[in-house]
């Protein structure tokens, strides 16, 4: 089968050199001439937008997803290719990841879409029919290559640094061979959200070796190709400006320095334009969003469950709805064109990775394991065993794609069209935004009578709501104990939702750290961390925007103690409970305490693994009398294993203990 593609895009390529395929020309004849008119959405022009701004979606699952069935269609309402519907509406180009050798021994694919080479040449030779250049994503690993994983591919495992980085080359030049004889390659990228790690490399001095040769092959190849560097997690302080001073200083040859920016976990726009710029500003490097998404829905459609969904612990700074997800879209391009000061384009990170159907579970995942459409099937067992071949599943995106469970495209997806002219409609309540209440289990509960209706404009109105809930619910909430709860509400004809947190009484300040600084707690670093501080980002705290984040690079560099005097504590009994997650701990010791004129009486270890899983210390059956001198806190010590000891501290309890 292979061999077949490989025939197919040489053949192609001999009709395209001949002049005889009109969808060698770059504008493929498909590209929408003026503005796209009669859509309902409002969208505000992007001003100052340039001709040759990259406008892209990754669509690298679709070869995959066709195979299992799915049938994409057009704005009319009839099938169609899907490279031509997106070309239909302002793209300009195609992202496509390349792996080694997704495959078992058996030729079973891992699943993602099954990526390597081949299929990329494929999808390059259909996005070339509609105009649509090519960006490739070399990931140089066999599956998936992200922040918490850079593997090696199998077949390179046994090299050293030096062989490896031959093979590399090789590997690159042989690549872009075959995919740019059948179209456009406009830029690559070495590597996937690369943050210090690369190809089983985790010195940045071999990630340098690898990139050298992979920037060399690139220039060799395709010399009028930009070529791309690609990190994630721009809300991390310091983090890129850190990664491009590394890149210069190991002389890496590269054009754009590109990002990943998702809303939900990456900090705000303001902050993404002001590390890029940091970048291109001290070295002149062009800057991009390589990958961005957003949720239309928080439905899943495809029994699998999705990495965003309602309820969870994320940043929702837009509705689940096709505006939302307009909105959003259209803010990062915003972002990049005049935010950036160098922003050369953004990447929508698969848009058309659908469910494969709509009956079952077990039904879709034969399809998955066959086709490879799910994002990971058993057979990447063999090679990731400890992630992909545990949890492997359908599409977690099925509700960020640009296309609906049917495949007909989302009037969302016209945004890369109308954010060049603008199409500012009639300004109407598109959804309401969720209410987050926290109750204390001895207080009142007292919902709120307006709640902000989220409009096309992405503006906010107070509208009068009314709370599905009756006494006896909220009699249930008072005697369950600590828990969360969600209740519905009709704001006019739009769904509401209000989560409410019922705890118990706190004696401690600034608990959670949500004044966004220690307040009332006192940090005594006794080893010099490099960072420890209050931190605003809520994906990596256990509640809340904030918690207490340390780091640390060199061994035996974290030590410090978090502590917090109570005042007007009456006599009793107490208990107390603090949270911590991290990694790279190595020799550790951590534990909860609780002292009472200046020594420790009660204490609990603790224990950081790895990035999520948190651990709670808790000490329980403190007694007190007052007037006494009472504190409560946290030591920690890590000597780190190498890279630094890292963590966050959340959620601090001092409660009255019962028991």
């Amino acid at each position: 089968m292979k061999h077949r593609i490989l025939i197919l895009a040489a053949a192609f390529a001999l009709i395209c050199a001949a002049g005889l395929f009109a969808g060698c020309a770059n504008n493929g004849g498909h590209a929408p001439k003026g503005k796209i008119e009669g859509s309902p959405l409002y969208v505000k022009k992007v001003e100052n937008l340039p001709d040759d701004f990259i406008m892209g979606v990754d669509l690298s699952s679709v070869i995959a997803e066709e195979e299992s069935g799915v049938k994409y269609y057009g704005f009319e309402g009839a099938e169609q290719d899907v490279f031509r519907t997106l070309a239909e509406s302002g793209v300009t180009h195609i992202r496509v990841r390349v792996w080694n050798d997704p495959f078992d021994a058996e030729g079973r694919g891992f699943g993602g879409g099954n990526n390597d080479v081949q299929r990329a040449c494929v999808i390059g030779e259909r996005a070339a029919k509609y105009g649509l250049k090519l960006i490739v994503d070399f990931h140089y690993s066999d599956f998936w290559a992200d922040p918490g994983k850079q593997m090696v591919p199998r077949a390179w495992a046994d090299m050293d640094l030096e062989t490896k980085a031959a093979a590399l080359y090789e590997f690159t030049v042989d690549s872009l061979n075959k995919i740019s004889a059948s179209c456009e390659v406009a830029m690559v990228s070495m590597g996937n959200e690369t943050n210090g790690a690369m190809c089983g490399e985790k010195s940045w001095f071999g990630v340098a070796s690898l990139m050298i040769q992979s920037s060399k092959a690139i220039r060799e190849t395709c010399p009028d190709a930009l070529i791309a560097v690609h990190f994630a997690n721009p809300e991390r302080a310091g983090a890129y400006k850190d990664y491009a001073w590394r890149l210069d200083y190991y002389k890496i040859d590269y054009d754009v320095f590109a990002s990943s920016y998702y809303p939900y976990w990456h900090g705000t726009l303001d902050n993404l334009a002001a590390v890029l710029n940091e970048v291109s500003d001290a070295y002149g490097k062009k800057v991009m969003v390589m990958e961005t998404s957003y949720a239309f829905t928080a439905e899943d459609t495809d029994f699998s469950g999705n990495t965003v969904s309602d309820g969870g612990g994320i940043v929702k700074n837009y509705p689940f709805t096709v505006q939302g997800q307009a909105n959003s879209l259209r803010d990062v391009i915003d972002t990049v064109a005049n935010g950036c000061r160098q922003g050369v384009g953004v990447v929508y990170w698969e848009g058309a990775w659908i469910t494969v159907g709509r009956e079952s579970w077990e039904k879709n995942s034969a399809i998955w394991e066959k086709y490879g459409s799910g994002w990971a099937s058993s057979f990447a067992g063999v090679y990731d065993p400890d992630d992909a071949g545990k949890w492997y599943g359908g599409s977690a995106v099925d509700n960020q794609a640009l296309f609906d469970a049917d495949g007909r495209p989302l009037e969302s997806l016209r945004v890369f069209n109308l954010v060049r002219y603008g199409n500012e409609t009639a300004i109407v309540p598109d959804a309401v935004e969720d209410v987050e209440l926290t109750v204390d289990l001895a207080g009142r509960i007292e919902l709120p009578a307006t709640v902000n209706a989220v409009m096309t404009d992405d503006s906010r109105q107070p509208v009068p709501v009314e709370w599905e809930i009756t006494d006896a619910d909220c009699d249930k909430m008072y005697s369950s104990g600590p828990a969360r709860y969600e209740i519905a509400g009709r704001a006019g004809e739009l769904e509401a939702r209000c989560y409410v947190n019922m705890i118990e009484f706190n004696f401690l300040q600034n608990p959670s750290f949500e004044d966004g600084e220690p307040g009332a707690w006192e940090i005594t670093d006794l080893a010099k961390a490099d960072e420890l501080y209050v931190e605003d980002k809520k994906t990596d705290s256990l509640s809340g925007q904030y918690h207490m984040h340390f780091w640390s690079a060199a061994q035996g560099s974290v030590e410090f103690t978090l502590e917090q005097k109570v005042a007007d504590l009456p006599s009793g009994k107490y208990k107390f409970a603090i949270s911590i997650m991290g990694g790279d701990a190595g020799d550790s010791e951590i534990y909860a305490y609780v002292k009472i004129d200046g020594e420790i009486v009660a204490r609990c270890p603790m224990k950081i693994t790895s990035y999520g899983n948190w651990d709670t210390g808790s000490v329980t059956g403190v007694e007190y009398t007052e007037g006494r001198e009472i504190a409560v806190g946290v030591y920690v010590k890590c000597a780190g294993e190498g890279a630094g000891a890292w963590g966050k501290i959340d959620d601090a309890m001092l409660n009255s203990d019962k028991e």
